[in-house]
């Protein structure tokens, strides 16, 4: 008896992103995040350390009121309505593509 190779679930989900299924939105921690990494690489042309870079992002990010955040929370939440349309259009394409090939059509 021949054990599996592990990894197989893996490649279902490649071949799902293959496929051209929509990447997930990002959290407004992680929009914060795309901008205050090149702000910090600027600021630190030598570090070549990605903890140090979510380190620093993470404390500030406490350390912001929702004041602060809430333009990364209006831009997270965009992403996400642009997001769902997009998967909306993304399964319809697909279920409509399972039905043609089911009556071979």
């Amino acid at each position: 008896c021949r054990l599996k190779a592990a990894g197989g679930a893996s490649k279902r989900k490649k071949d799902a992103a293959a496929a051209g299924k929509p990447k997930r939105p990002p959290s407004a921690f992680f929009v914060f995040m795309s901008e205050f990494r090149q702000q910090y690489n600027a600021e630190n042309p030598n570090n070549k350390s990605v903890a140090n870079v979510s380190k620093a992002a993470g404390e500030k990010w406490r350390a912001m009121s929702d004041e602060e955040k809430a333009p990364y929370v209006e831009k997270a939440e965009q992403k996400k309505k642009d997001y769902e349309k997009t998967k909306a259009t993304f399964d319809n394409k697909v279920t409509l593509g399972s039905w043609c090939m089911f009556f071979q059509l």
